[in-house]
């Protein structure tokens, strides 16, 4: 999700006596984001590590942080130092986070290259006419060579409507997904069919995962690697994140 460009404007200039009345600072903090944008999926709010500061959680991995009474929200990355030491808090909880997400999508919903004994995985969020898309699918045997599995999740990046949509659709449509993705990657012609998938799900989830642009490659921790990685440097970072 690109989260709302005007979320701290907004939120600052919500009206802080609506809140006054607020008992628990996660109803406070609901009311706000409420206000800002209703449809804004949160996952949970709890206490920072920081002390008087929440840590909100979105769908898809990202965070956002407020004061207990709502009327401050900020969004970036949340720094502990300790014994001469940098830890970014914000990003390891949302690789946590993502992770989570990524792991409870059934195998069914993608599509998966994988070795006969995988070491590990990486989840790809592709598009089909992508020219680094299908550089690094043109590497998948290498990956799995190397032990790692490759799982594909659709991300049409001119959006739900665009001949690419069509494209991923069509590719998660086939009988044979695999075949049907190597087509489509080599820039060959597929039948285009329609089912019940699950590219505007996975598209959804792409953006509120923060993906951009395509390859965008998330490692089994939950890290995510943005753009295309030649196959061993990405079997090297994939298998230190098992």
């Amino acid at each position: 999700m690109r989260l709302f460009p005007a979320v701290l404007t907004a939120a600052l200039a919500f009206s802080a006596a609506s809140l006054a009345l607020a008992i628990e600072p996660d109803q406070a903090i609901r009311e706000t984001l409420r206000q800002v944008q209703p449809d804004l999926a949160i996952e949970s709010i709890a206490e920072s590590p920081m002390n008087g500061l929440y840590q909100v959680q979105l769908d898809g991995g990202r965070q956002l942080y407020a004061s207990a009474d709502g009327q401050f929200l900020i969004q970036g990355y949340l720094f502990q130092f300790k014994d001469g030491q940098a830890s970014n808090l914000t990003e390891k909880a949302q690789s946590e986070a993502l992770a989570r997400t990524i792991d409870a999508i059934p195998e069914k919903e993608m599509v998966i290259f994988a070795p006969k004994l995988p070491k590990t995985h990486i989840t790809v969020f592709t598009d089909t006419d992508c020219g680094y898309c299908q550089k690094l699918h043109s590497e998948v045997a290498e990956l799995n060579r190397r032990g790692v599995e490759v799982r594909y999740l659709a991300f049409p990046r001119q959006g739900l409507g665009s001949p690419g949509a069509k494209a991923l659709a069509s590719v998660w449509c086939a009988k044979d997904r695999q075949a049907a993705m190597n087509k489509a990657k080599a820039r060959e012609s597929i039948p285009e069919l329609q089912c019940d998938n699950p590219i505007a799900k996975q598209y959804e989830l792409g953006q509120m995962a923060g993906v951009q642009g395509t390859p965008a490659i998330i490692l089994a921790n939950g890290q995510m690697i943005p753009g295309y990685q030649p196959a061993p440097q990405l079997a090297e970072l994939a298998l230190s994140a098992r």
